[in-house]
C-alpha cells in the first residue's frame, strides 16, 4: 500500500522552529475504492497557533468538522463506490494524479492532473473512469454554523444529504 509523507513543523523548547514530526501516513479505507489519507486539522477558525502536541490522525475525522479546517488526500481506485453527499465547506480541491469525473445534480466535469475545483457546499460525487488510481487533494474549511459531516452520508438518488 502506498504511504504518503507528512511534515510537520513546531518549536522547540526554546521556542525555536523546528521539525516536529516527519511520518509516513497510510491511507485508510473507508469504502470500497476509497481510501481516505488524513493530513491535518484544526478544531476552529480561525486556526490556533499549532503547538504540534496533538495529531489530528488520531482524532475521529469524518469528511468536514464543525467550525474547523480538514486537509486530506483521497485515493479512488478505477469504478470506485458511488457516494452522493454535501459536505458544510467550502473545499479546495486538486486532481494530483489520474483522473476524475465530479458529477453534480446536472452535468458533470472530467478532471485531470492540475486541474482545481471550488466546491461550494453543493449535492456531488467523485467517480474515477480510469484504469489507476486517481489522487485528489482537498482543503475543507467550514462554514459559518456547519455540522460535522461523517463518512456515511450516501445518497444515489441525488436529492440531497
Amino acid at each position: 500500500m502506498k504511504t504518503f509523507r507528512r511534515v510537520v513543523t513546531g518549536f522547540n523548547k526554546e521556542g525555536k522552529s523546528c521539525i516536529k514530526w516527519d511520518t509516513l501516513i497510510e491511507p485508510k479505507n473507508v469504502r470500497p475504492g476509497f481510501d481516505n489519507v488524513p493530513l491535518w486539522a484544526t478544531k476552529k477558525l480561525p486556526a490556533e497557533k499549532a503547538t504540534a502536541h496533538d495529531d489530528p490522525n488520531n482524532w475521529e475525522l469524518g469528511t468536514s468538522l464543525a467550525g474547523g479546517s480538514v486537509f486530506r488526500y483521497g485515493v479512488y481506485k478505477p469504478g470506485n463506490v458511488p457516494r452522493w453527499h454535501v459536505t458544510d465547506s467550502v473545499d479546495f480541491a486538486i486532481c494530483m494524479a489520474g483522473e476524475m469525473i465530479m458529477e453534480m445534480d446536472e452535468g458533470s466535469v472530467h478532471l485531470k492532473p492540475g486541474d482545481v475545483v471550488i466546491q461550494l457546499a453543493t449535492n456531488h460525487n467523485w467517480r474515477n473512469p480510469g484504469t489507476v488510481d486517481c489522487v485528489m487533494a482537498f482543503v475543507l474549511i467550514a462554514t459559518e454554523g456547519a455540522k460535522t459531516t461523517g463518512w456515511s452520508e450516501n445518497n444515489n438518488d441525488k436529492t440531497g444529504h
